[in-house]
């Protein structure tokens, strides 16, 4: 299912590093050097004279209740007409680096809060979820599945709940008959290739509307 963005829409991406992707925090147009930044402009390179906006409001280092804490500031004051989501690795990641687990449970109520108020404030929204992935490096990396997988579950019933549109990411990554360090190397950073990847499986999931 792609999801239209309205003429002169506005478009946000929100979540952690991946999408934070070095931002300059000083300039609230500031797209950062990733996938966020190369997916507006290609939609912008083929569209020009759709006059969509884009914004992002990724944060290094958040889970999603982190983005559940900012969501009001960063999500609905904004009054966005497309919102894209991309949390989760984090979640799992602070098990494994401090001992800081965030249950399926709580990963799923926060996630659920987000988009229910997202919902009620802004009726008319189209929501755009993607995949928390993991690129594992070794073979203690490779454990991580088992904390993050139900949560990319989790993630997939979501979007059926709220009627978005899913952008898959982790079966994109895992059927690419190459190394895994083409795209990462650290499992969860991407390098510019890596962004790229992400930046067309999120093309592939919108269209301009008519």
């Amino acid at each position: 299912m792609t999801v239209e963005i309205p003429r002169d829409g506005r478009v946000l991406f929100i979540g952690d590093s991946i999408t934070d992707a070095g931002r300059d925090r000083t300039d609230p147009a500031d797209l950062g050097v990733g996938w966020a930044m190369m997916a507006a402009a290609w939609f912008t390179a083929r569209h020009p004279g759709h006059r969509a906006t884009f914004r992002n409001r990724g944060v290094g280092g958040d889970r999603v209740r982190d983005l559940r804490a900012r969501w009001s500031d960063d999500c609905l004051a904004l009054s966005p007409q497309l919102v894209s989501v991309l949390i989760g690795i984090n979640d799992t990641w602070r098990r494994y680096s401090s001992g800081e687990t965030t249950t399926v449970e709580e990963f799923t109520a926060d996630y659920r809060h987000v988009l229910g108020v997202t919902r009620d404030a802004l009726p008319d929204v189209r929501l755009v979820l993607m995949e928390p992935f993991l690129l594992p490096v070794d073979d203690d990396q490779r454990r991580w599945h088992e904390d993050l997988d139900p949560k990319l579950d989790a993630v997939r019933k979501l979007a059926v709940e709220f009627d978005a549109t899913l952008v898959a990411v982790q079966a994109r990554f895992d059927t690419a008959d190459v190394d895994d360090r083409v795209w990462t190397d650290d499992g969860v950073h991407l390098t510019p290739s890596g962004h790229a990847v992400l930046a067309q499986q999120w093309l592939a999931a919108v269209s301009p509307a008519t």
